[in-house]
């Protein structure tokens, strides 16, 4: 449950990857899937070429030489988190590379002495995002344009376009030892507009620029402004001596005027930047420099693999199905009398039951007749519903009868059948050691809706009434005040359900905060309703009452799903709500309608209200685009009253990891808005496995938005019935369809 509940560190998501450095180290030896492992990802790109290591970050977070940008793109889904300081300025950046082509930043930048905003040390925000324009060739370099900073105040605010040839060198020797692949030297030059072009200009497009483009609220798009104004050159050198050591020296045309005259954090004397970084891990690098004649600086990056899990994941091998034909060798096993008697089929949903315990799946129900059995069952362990149907049909395949030749298995979620996987024992015994056994079960298994529970099903013995109970720790954290950009509570949650029949749940959790410091954080100054910025006054609390709700989902008709909530759904909202969800189990396209009718609870979040009321609802859009990618668009009414629509995208590895974007435009003005101008931020969902090696269906999850303002806010608490069905429907399993052999 924390891991559900926990809602971010940012801090943590920063050092994660450097705390698994050495276990990384440890399971990947170079050349096998260490720094080889992102050299091959790029092998296609240059294929005369040897494959570089993966590339090494400049201070803003994306790949580069010291402070100026080069053309490489780190290998396709990586994840990249830095931490840089120099000069009285430090800079947080996370980058993802959401396509071989293209990259998107956000970095979250602190400037000592920036006086002119009125702050000891002026906290600005912003996005980058680079385009690959042309792969590099034997005989041609990689060409890659870039915006910096272009959603912000525009503090960093720069366009650029840059090219990068690598040329093969031998490795650098240490100790008479020649390091295991051959070095390069990377040749990187590139003309820059904004702050790239802020020192040796040769000339100047579009007339001149100001020196902060976003706006007094910042967080709009300043594209009239985008390669506009002085445009100067900037060069520089990486040798990759082998796969451990870089050498780097660059020449700058940042001028670093806001730096050097308003806040006057460091001298410039020089254009020249000189660097050494060393790999630690196939994950983390670290590098100390030299900078602009007079400032030292230093760097950590990190990069994780979203397609490699940390440690990898540990599932017990099942037994294997032995044929009928082996055992099942006279005519009287064959008998389809025992389905007639009710005794016999109390006792065979006893083995499967028993059976599927010792993979970790409950039965839920089961229907038996004397040719074909329907097992419906819960998955709580395996992220993989093809795991979880793979080990159903073996279970199934050795506990029932030798009559029963077809199978349908179904997973089941809060009572709801998501999907009926059919398939016939006699092909599961031939294909199991066939050399085309993953594709030659998927010919010959179909994947249907699941339809409603047989009237002649038997239930599980055991399952209803449930009731359940957990003690788990809660991080909430806050980020983003200029006076302290990140605030945190820690406590425990005392959490405890109740399901009377299926479809029906009593849920509820008890906080208790042992420390924390988010309710010093600053007073909210929005002109809306305070539907979110009050998120300090509901910290001063120590024993709260964090939900208490009354739950009801099924299926109200084919390809329909549907869930009503009512009670207290979270901190700040309790009410009723409703949810309808069609999803056609091959379709990649989903509707769904959630209404909510809220109250806002009081600080003390006990069981009494505020005078604020509202109704709130949307209709969404989901649509599955292929290569792993998820678009979905919600139009509708929001908790302060406006209107609009939110636009998310998202990229969700096999694995569970999970990665996007989202924003939110409503009938807010940005100056009503406030600060950032509108809605905006970007999500990770980090799967439990994934980092532990072992498999369950929990996982981290992060939503980091640049500003929390009052414009396009949604209650928590509610929905979630498209992440629920979409696992365990045709695309999800046709996807994991390997696995169903684990």
């Amino acid at each position: 449950m924390f891991w559900r509940r926990a809602g971010g560190l940012f801090l943590g998501l920063l050092l994660m990857p450097f705390l698994a450095g050495g276990a990384a180290q440890a399971q990947s030896a170079p050349g096998a899937d260490g720094f080889a492992s992102a050299a091959r990802v790029g092998a296609h790109e240059a294929p005369s070429l040897t494959p570089p290591p993966t590339p090494g970050l400049n201070f803003y977070g994306t790949p580069g030489l010291i402070d100026m940008p080069s053309a490489e793109m780190l290998p396709d889904g990586h994840f990249a988190t830095t931490l840089s300081w120099f000069g009285g300025q430090s800079r947080y950046n996370l980058t993802f590379q959401a396509l071989p082509w293209l990259s998107a930043s956000f970095r979250y930048n602190g400037i000592r002495n920036l006086n002119l905003f009125g702050f000891s040390t002026y906290y600005d925000r912003g996005f980058d995002v680079r385009f690959r324009l042309l792969r590099e060739r034997r005989y041609l370099p990689e060409l890659t344009m870039g915006l910096q900073d272009f959603a912000g105040t525009g503090v960093y605010a720069a366009e650029y376009l840059v090219a990068t040839k690598r040329i093969e060198t031998p490795p650098l020797r240490f100790g008479g030892a020649a390091g295991r692949v051959p070095g390069q030297l990377k040749i990187t030059a590139g003309l820059g507009w904004g702050r790239l072009g802020s020192h040796g200009a040769i000339g100047k497009t579009g007339g001149n620029r100001p020196s902060f483009v976003g706006g007094s609220t910042g967080g709009q798009l300043s594209y009239d402004q985008w390669f506009r104004g002085d445009f100067a050159p900037f060069a520089g050198v990486e040798w990759q001596a082998n796969e451990r050591w870089s050498f780097k020296a660059e020449y700058s045309s940042d001028a670093y005027r806001t730096e050097t005259r308003a806040s006057n954090v460091f001298e410039r004397k020089s254009q020249v930047n000189l660097g050494l970084e060393y790999q630690r891990s196939p994950t983390t690098r670290i590098g100390a420099y030299y900078l602009y004649g007079s400032e030292f600086g230093v760097t950590a990056q990190f990069q994780l693999k979203p397609r490699h899990p940390m440690v990898p994941t540990q599932v017990p091998a099942p037994a294997p199905i032995v044929p009928r034909s082996q055992w099942a060798t006279e005519e009287a096993h064959w008998s389809q009398d025992w389905a007639q008697s009710q005794n016999k089929r109390v006792e065979v949903r006893d083995l499967v039951a028993e059976d599927l315990k010792s993979h970790g799946l409950v039965l839920e129900a089961i229907d038996l007749k004397g040719t074909e059995a329907e097992v419906r069952f819960r998955n709580p362990r395996y992220r993989s519903y093809a795991i979880a149907v793979g080990r159903v049909a073996r279970t199934m395949a050795r506990a029932l009868p030798p009559s029963v030749e077809t199978f349908r298995i179904i997973p089941v979620r809060s009572g709801m059948g998501l999907s009926a996987t059919v398939v016939r024992r006699s092909d599961l015994e031939d294909l199991e050691f066939a050399p085309e056994a993953v594709d030659g079960l998927a010919a010959v298994t179909a994947v249907t809706a699941a339809g409603p529970l047989p009237e002649t099903a038997i239930f599980s013995g055991e399952l209803y009434p449930a009731f359940s109970h957990s003690i788990s720790p809660y991080a909430d954290p806050a980020y983003f005040d200029p006076s302290r950009p990140f605030r945190m509570d820690l406590g425990v949650d005392l959490s405890a359900s109740y399901a009377p029949t299926p479809g029906w749940r009593i849920s509820g959790t008890i906080r208790q905060r042992v420390w924390g410091n988010v309710q010093d954080g600053r007073a909210s100054n929005s002109v809306l309703p305070h539907v979110r910025t009050d998120q300090s006054f509901y910290a001063q609390h120590g024993t709260t009452l964090e939900s208490l709700y009354v739950d009801r989902s099924w299926q109200p008709r084919h390809n329909f799903y549907a869930r009503l909530r009512a009670g207290l759904f979270e901190a700040m909202y309790g009410g009723i709500s409703g949810e309808v969800l069609w999803k056609p189990v091959s379709s990649p396209l989903a509707l769904g309608l959630e209404t909510n009718y809220v109250i806002q609870r009081d600080y003390d979040q006990r069981f009494s209200f505020r005078d604020y009321k509202t109704f709130t609802g949307h209709a969404s859009a989901y649509l599955e685009l292929g290569g792993n990618y998820q678009a979905q668009v919600d139009v509708g009414r929001y908790l302060a009253g406006d209107y609009g629509a939110t636009f998310s995208l998202f990229r969700e590895f096999e694995n569970g990891f999970k990665v996007g974007g989202f924003f939110t435009r409503t009938n807010v003005s940005a100056a009503d808005f406030g600060e950032g101008s509108f809605d905006k931020g970007f999500y990770f969902r980090i799967p439990l496995g994934w980092l532990i090696g072992k498999e369950s269906r929990n996982a981290y999850g992060l939503t980091i938005r640049p500003i929390q303002r009052d414009g396009g806010q949604r209650v928590g608490g509610v929905g979630g019935l498209y992440g629920d069905v979409r696992d365990a429907h045709r695309s999800s399993l046709t996807a994991q369809r390997a696995r169903a052999w684990e």
